[in-house]
């Protein structure tokens, strides 16, 4: 461009690359700007209505989800738990342990799930978390837009619209010593046991003295 304006020399780009090579000429370009880069990133998250509302009275089972991320301090390190809860039964339907907390930890709760519950059974069930970073990023609204779920929020810095998934972490932090664990896959053994049990072995007053398992069995077998 300048080439032509100032030289009157019309020249194509890749022949000027050609001499710069030659040459051993370099161009000079501005850096990318990082903070234009983060902003664009943000500006792709997106936040969705609280459907869900406080309904935590659910009766039929795989109709309504919830999902949060909860932090795992053991042997002078961190691990994060991510767990999916349906609120009927108040059955976990999927949990990742993981070291770092990149989206990935949310993402592959989904794949568990999808595991779990055939994909037919999960269109048009509703998934409820807060605003967090990992439920607002693109990869993780894909996955759920991808199982035609619906996709509730708290509103920001509300926890208690999300009370049903605060109170399992609570009743998991009172009962896993999870603390005492050495490594990493010694935590990860126990949480699965600790899963296996709450939702097989541990009876609960609100589910007729069911566990989950017998709850969501005995609802599907009345029905």
């Amino acid at each position: 461009m300048k080439l032509k304006r100032e030289k009157g020399i019309i020249m194509n780009s890749k022949k000027i690359t050609r001499i710069k090579n030659k040459y051993g000429l370099i161009t000079k370009i501005r850096k990318r700007n990082p903070y234009k880069a983060i902003m664009k990133k943000t500006q792709e998250h997106r936040t969705f209505d609280n459907t869900l509302n406080r309904q935590f009275k659910q009766v039929e089972p795989k109709k309504v989800f919830c999902t949060d991320i909860t932090y795992m301090p053991f042997n002078h390190r961190m691990a994060y738990l991510s767990v999916v809860k349906d609120i009927a039964s108040k059955e976990v339907v999927a949990w990742n342990i993981s070291r770092n907390l990149q989206v990935e930890i949310v993402t592959d709760t989904i794949t568990s799930m999808e595991k779990t519950l055939p994909k037919e059974t999960l269109k048009d069930a509703m998934i409820h978390s807060d605003q967090g970073f990992h439920y607002t990023n693109p990869a993780y609204i894909q996955r759920i837009k991808n199982l035609n779920m619906v996709q509730s929020m708290s509103r920001k810095g509300t926890c208690i619209d999300n009370a049903p998934i605060e109170s399992f972490f609570g009743h998991f932090k009172d009962e896993v010593n999870f603390k005492q664990c050495k490594t990493f896959q010694e935590l990860k053994h126990l949480t699965q046991i600790y899963m296996n049990y709450y939702n097989n072995q541990r009876p609960q007053w609100n589910l007729k003295k069911m566990t989950p398992v017998e709850y969501r069995n005995h609802f599907f077998s009345n029905t």
